[in-house]
Order: structure tokens, then C-alpha cells, then sequence
């Protein structure tokens, strides 16, 4: 009696700091609500939406793309210039790309369409570069050769990368183009791609909502029809939040598959097991040749080459994490989406989709946050974020830089100062910590054992839609639907479902178990097919 008695008093507690949490979220986001509209009485000279694309050149999957350029069929040079003019007529309403590389980038179409005039044969090109022409983008927390290395921070502003990170040389290699780098949140920790460096990236499915993070910049280039395919990484959705905000694809890789190395911050102690670095492609098709690229030799670890057939995979199915008072309820036209997602696969591939509540993810957020910050094998500390932000100068205090931030002082971003007081306050409570950290291994454990070799798990991507500007302060740990996953290990696909009825992007992330990547990318492919894939955006 007595522990049931004390069980129900830590829920009714739970329930009351819920509830609070609830009330402080909507005070917040009521009080943005008050804030003046940004640039009063520019309404007109502002659109709503990017306008849509016009050169068909602009509406090809980069597979196709590339085919085309080996036949003939069209120059690179047209390809490259096409997308440059595109990029000239909307980034001024979408600040993605923050340093481009043009001229470079039609001096190497040039020597791409002298290399196709000597006249090497189709198969000799396909096998030695693959994406031979294709244009591509770059997260700018990245190396790219001769490009800007900030990561947002102010006092890198003028860091400049002398060579490029391994999987943008092995872009290279297979003949990708770099257009350019694009927006990231302040050390890549933060849902909304805005710093003190580069400003502010915006939706082009509606300008006054965001982007997501901290890949947002590429999520935002993608959709706008700015570029085809670009490189993200992903520690705590940074590549699927703004992959949903913005209606494409993006893939968060088993971990271990591609390498992390040549981005700033990169991961060290536990963390090199929860950052992936990805694809994210506006077609579907374009995340595995991209993957294959990306991983080099570690696509071996892979199953890529395997046939998959739909109607064999187990389909399993989660609604909610199943209410963390952290978190966000789920809209509901996120969860319409992923029904009308059941019911075409049960009706068309004639499978039964297994509903399952999986207790503990309920606390990912609280999961994600432990095991971020505990001690590697070899005892190695988590890297923290106050060193990080202080960039090998002092570190960060975070209520003395909140303090500067009110008064406008601080040359960092409110989140990433929240991050570092988190980060603090996570390792007051030690004990609470390590139960969370063997949950969070008993929670993989289950999870492996689900999804077993053929098993896919639908489940939202995030609980809202993608908000308006500043407002994921109010909600701050809604990533923890996509966090838990980079914990877990697990390849995690997220693709789009179409748009909802303010005309911004739906979406679900497709997760399978450890290495089974081939299965998560092939239920996408069929969805994008079903669903319609990436929208053109500014259509009416």
C-alpha cells in the first residue's frame, strides 16, 4: 500500500509539473505573440513563400541529373548557372546560403562538360563518379576548401577551412559541385538556425516559421529548389528536424558509417557514437548513391546491395512518446498523417501494422541529456558545451552571459546559453544520471529487439509543425522526438508526407535497427511515391 501510495503521489506530482510546464509554454509563446511583426509596413515587398521553381532543369533528382550530363543530353555548365540563378533570386528571402563558391563552381562545370566532350564511356563515368556534375551544398559547421568554418560562433568569424572534410572529399570525388556552405544554429545545438554571425534562416513554405537545426540552412536550400542534394550531420536531429520543417528527405546513418571528421564542433568520448553525418536530398532517390559516397569503405557495414521486398518488413507504429512532461503534445494533424501512413501500407502492401508503446520513451528527453554527458569506456568526459562556446579562449559562464544577454552585451545566442546552464544542472544530479544512462542501454536493448532484421518503426518526427521564429524557446526539448534515436544508435530515415492545411510541410521518421539502413531508405522511396515527396513551395 505504501509504495502504491507514494507511486501515485509522484504522478500526481508529475501531473502538477506538467501542468506547470504547459502554462509557462503558453505564457511564453503569448508573450512572443505580442512582440512587433519584424519590418512593419515591408508586408508587401515581403511575400509570403519563396516563389516556385521555373527551369526544369531545377525539378531533376541529382540521379537523373547526372545521367542526363553523361548522355549529352544537357551541359553541366547549364545545370551549375540554372541553379546559381536560382539561388540569386530567393536567398535574399531565405538567408540559406551564407558563403557561396560561383565562380569556382562554373570554372569546375566547365572542366566536368570538356571532360564528357573528350568522350569517356557511360559506364567507365557511373562507376568512377557517380554524381559526375551534380550540384550540392554544404552545412557550414563543415570544411569546404577556401570556405567559412564558423559554426555560428562570433569569435571564428574568421575562420577559413584550408582543406575539406572527408565526406565533402569524397563528394568531390564522385564529381559533386559545391554551390556553397549554408546556415547552422550556434554550435549546431539549437532547433532554429539563427547566430550573431550569419543571422537568421527562414521556412520557404512560410517565412516567419523556421527552419530547424542545426542543419537548417541545407533543409531550407533543398526545398527552395536552391540545390538538389547537401551534407548534414545529426546529434540530435539536426539533420531530420529541419529535413521535416522543410519537406525533404534526410537520412541519420547507423552510427559508425560515415565519418564525422572536418566539422567544427566535432564529437568526442561518447558522443563520437551519437553524431552522424548524412544525406539530405530533396528526392528519395537520391539518399542511398549519396549514402554509398559518403560512407566509402563503411558502406560495407551496410546492406545496400539487398533487394527489399515491402510486403516482408515487419511494420511497427508509436503515436507519442506517451507524454513527457517535457514535450509537447502531438499535433494533430501529424498523427492524421501517420494513420493515413498505416492505412496505405496495411491496404496496399496487405501487411498489419503493429501498434506498440514503448514505456521508457517517454523520458528521451531526460535519456538523450544523461547519456550526452556521461563518461566514455576509457572514462573520457563528454566535451562540454561552456569550453566549446568559449572556443579554446575561457570558458562560457552561463549566468554571467545571460546577464550580458539581457543587456545586449553577449556575442552568443540565448540557446546556446539555456544549453550550457542544462548542461550544469544535468551533472548536479549524478545518481539520477546513471539510472537514466543504463535505462537509456536497457531502452536500446528493447528496441533491437523489435525491430529485429526486418522490422521499421513509424514515428513522428516532432510534435508540431514547423513554429514561427523564436518560439522553440517556449518549447525547448521537443527534439527529443528525433534526439533519442542518436542514443540509441539507430539509422533513422526521415521523409515527407506532403503539406498540412497552413500549407507547411508533414512528415515521420522511419527507424530500423542498427545497420539495416537498406530498409528504412526503401520504405521511403515507396512513401514518396504514395505521398507525393518534397512540394514545391510559393504554389497557391
Amino acid at each position: 500500500g505504501v509504495a502504491r501510495s507514494a507511486a501515485m503521489a509522484l504522478s500526481r506530482a508529475e501531473r502538477c509539473l506538467a501542468l506547470l510546464l504547459r502554462l509557462l509554454s503558453r505564457a511564453c509563446l503569448a508573450l512572443l505573440a505580442l512582440l512587433p511583426p519584424p519590418r512593419a509596413g515591408s508586408a508587401r515587398a515581403f511575400p509570403r513563400a519563396v516563389p516556385p521553381p521555373r527551369r526544369a532543369l531545377l525539378l531533376l533528382p541529382a540521379r537523373r541529373l547526372a545521367a542526363l550530363l553523361r548522355a549529352r543530353q544537357v551541359t553541366c555548365i547549364e545545370v551549375v548557372e540554372a541553379y546559381v540563378q536560382r539561388i540569386k533570386e530567393v536567398n535574399h528571402l531565405i538567408n540559406a546560403v551564407v558563403k557561396d563558391r560561383f565562380e569556382e563552381a562554373l570554372q569546375e562545370a566547365q572542366q566536368v562538360d570538356k571532360l564528357l566532350s573528350e568522350g569517356p564511356g557511360n559506364d567507365y563515368l557511373e562507376e568512377k563518379f557517380p554524381l559526375l556534375g551534380v550540384p550540392i551544398t554544404v552545412k557550414e559547421a563543415f570544411s569546404l576548401y577556401g570556405m567559412p568554418n564558423t559554426s555560428g560562433l562570433v569569435n571564428r568569424r574568421n575562420v577559413i577551412a584550408t582543406s575539406d572534410a572527408t565526406v565533402v572529399s569524397r563528394l568531390k570525388q564522385a564529381g559533386a559541385i559545391p554551390l556553397g556552405v549554408t546556415n547552422c544554429s550556434e554550435l549546431c545545438m539549437w532547433y532554429e538556425s539563427s547566430n550573431r554571425v550569419y543571422g537568421r534562416t527562414n521556412n520557404p513554405y512560410d517565412l516567419q516559421r523556421i527552419v530547424g537545426g542545426s542543419s537548417g540552412g541545407e533543409g531550407s536550400v533543398l526545398a527552395a529548389a536552391c540545390s538538389v542534394i547537401g551534407v548534414g550531420s545529426d546529434i540530435g536531429g539536426s539533420i531530420r528536424m529541419p529535413a521535416f520543417f522543410n519537406g525533404v528527405f534526410g537520412h541519420k546513418p547507423t552510427t559508425g558509417v560515415v565519418p564525422n571528421d572536418g566539422q567544427f564542433p566535432n564529437a568526442q568520448g561518447v558522443r563520437t557514437s551519437y553524431l552522424c553525418t548524412g544525406p539530405m536530398c530533396r528526392y528519395a532517390e537520391d539518399l542511398e548513391p549519396m549514402l554509398r559516397v559518403m560512407a566509402g569503405p563503411g558502406v560495407s557495414k551496410l546492406k545496400l546491395n539487398e533487394k527489399v521486398s515491402l510486403e516482408k518488413i515487419k511494420f511497427h507504429c508509436m503515436d507519442h512518446d506517451g507524454g513527457s512532461i517535457f514535450v509537447s503534445p502531438v499535433d494533430k494533424e501529424i498523427l492524421q498523417a501517420q494513420k493515413k501512413v498505416v492505412e496505405h501500407l496495411e491496404n496496399d502492401l496487405g501487411v498489419q501494422v503493429q501498434r506498440v508503446a514503448i514505456h521508457k520513451m517517454k523520458y528521451s528527453f531526460q535519456i538523450w541529456s544523461a547519456m550526452m554527458s556521461s563518461k566514455d569506456s576509457e572514462g573520457q568526459e563528454a566535451q562540454r558545451f561552456t569550453d566549446l562556446l568559449g572556443d579554446h579562449g575561457k570558458p562560457v559562464w552561463p549566468l554571467w552571459e545571460l546577464m550580458k544577454w539581457l543587456v545586449g552585451m553577449s556575442s552568443h545566442t540565448l540557446p546556446a546559453i539555456g544549453n550550457a546552464a542544462r548542461e550544469k544542472l544535468v551533472n548536479l544530479n549524478l545518481s539520477g544520471k546513471a539510472k537514466l544512462v543504463s535505462m537509456g542501454k536497457s531502452l536500446q536493448e528493447e528496441m533491437e529487439a523489435l525491430l529485429g532484421p526486418d522490422g521499421v518503426l513509424l514515428y513522428p518526427s516532432h510534435p508540431t509543425i514547423a513554429p514561427k521564429h523564436h518560439s522553440p524557446i517556449c518549447m525547448p526539448f521537443n527534439f527529443a522526438y528525433t534526439a533519442i534515436f542518436n542514443v540509441l544508435g539507430l539509422p533513422v530515415t526521415q521523409c515527407p508526407l506532403g503539406l498540412g492545411s497552413e500549407g507547411l510541410p508533414l512528415g515521420i521518421q522511419l527507424v530500423a535497427a542498427a545497420y539495416n539502413d537498406h530498409l528504412t531508405l526503401a520504405v521511403a522511396q515507396y512513401l514518396e511515391k504514395a505521398f507525393g515527396g518534397w512540394v514545391l513551395p510559393g504554389k497557391v
